[in-house]
């Protein structure tokens, strides 16, 4: 996408659908973004928890009417709201999952960049072990996206486990033909000769303190990535390194998926580092705050 030259006339309503949402780093890194950029961004958090799929639609219209640039969406409608759409890009169709929503021309797009930050987030780990198996555990909204950018670097075999079967059979039914596909039926099979796994649910995430992968399953030579950023340090990537293992947190994803949606709503492309910087100055703050108290 070709980068507009800014002005500081320019401004720019975004947000966040979903819940619980109060953690997000988002409005900072949008915000911070903008900002470096000579434009004027404001990103709200829409905090809305067991919306059905006509109160959904209702606010993605409100979106549209009050002059929305786009919103990002999270947990739990990644899925639901892609039948309330005017349209999908190529990726967002094949995924089956929605992160991002720009409003153009008066219709509602969808987009998946959970897909596109990923896939450059762990690319240095999947090339430093080979390519090797991965397993991921998993298999909804935020699993669909980590599946196929993991398809896209290649790996040579990706281990799938939910607790919802028919979830990953839809993965494999969708990477059918571009990537070997192994349905596990325990967590430790789906870890059974992986080099890598991959936290794809919201376990972990404040204020739940559980672990998807059981500790003694983790090891030095098996490396572990997380979607979840709040903590950025959670009970899995701290058990993980713990062992000896690589690790990555989530804020690559956080911060590459930010960018390539702000890219998405304005037309310009934001700085990785200001994106960066604001996240890590939310990540010092809030650990503070948890330190004082």
């Amino acid at each position: 996408m070709s980068k507009r030259p800014p002005s500081i006339s320019q401004k720019f309503l975004t947000g966040l659908i979903g819940a619980p949402i109060a953690h997000s780093a988002s409005p900072a890194m949008h915000e911070e973004a903008a900002a470096a950029l000579g434009i004027r961004c404001h990103y709200q958090l829409i905090e809305v928890a067991g919306q059905s799929s006509a109160e959904l639609r209702t606010l993605l219209d409100s979106i549209k009417r009050i002059g929305f640039a786009g919103v990002n969406v999270t947990f739990p409608y990644k899925e639901a709201v892609i039948p309330l759409l005017d349209d999908l890009s190529p990726a967002a169709r094949e995924i089956g999952a929605v992160n991002t929503v720009v409003v153009r021309d008066k219709r509602l797009v969808g987009y998946n960049t959970d897909a596109s930050g990923f896939e450059r987030a762990v690319a240095n780990l999947v090339k430093a072990s080979g390519h090797g198996p991965v397993a991921l555990i998993g298999a909804g909204g935020v699993g669909k996206a980590i599946a196929n950018a993991l398809a896209a670097l290649g790996v040579a075999e990706l281990s799938i486990f939910d607790t919802d079967r028919a979830k990953a059979e839809q993965i494999a039914a969708q990477l059918r033909g571009r990537q070997p596909v192994r349905i596990a039926q325990t967590v430790e099979d789906a870890l059974r000769a992986a080099v890598g796994v991959v936290n794809g649910t919201p376990i972990g995430m404040l204020p739940d303190r559980g672990t998807p992968v059981p500790e003694a399953l983790l090891r030095r030579d098996v490396w572990v990535a997380d979607a979840v950023y709040s903590p950025l340090w959670t009970p899995l990537l701290t058990a993980a390194k713990a062992r000896g293992a690589e690790v990555m947190t989530g804020r690559d994803l956080a911060i590459h998926q930010a960018a390539d949606a702000f890219e998405l709503f304005t037309g310009m492309t934001p700085s990785i580092v200001e994106m960066g910087n604001a996240f890590d100055a939310v990540m010092a703050r809030r650990y503070s705050a948890t330190s004082d108290a």
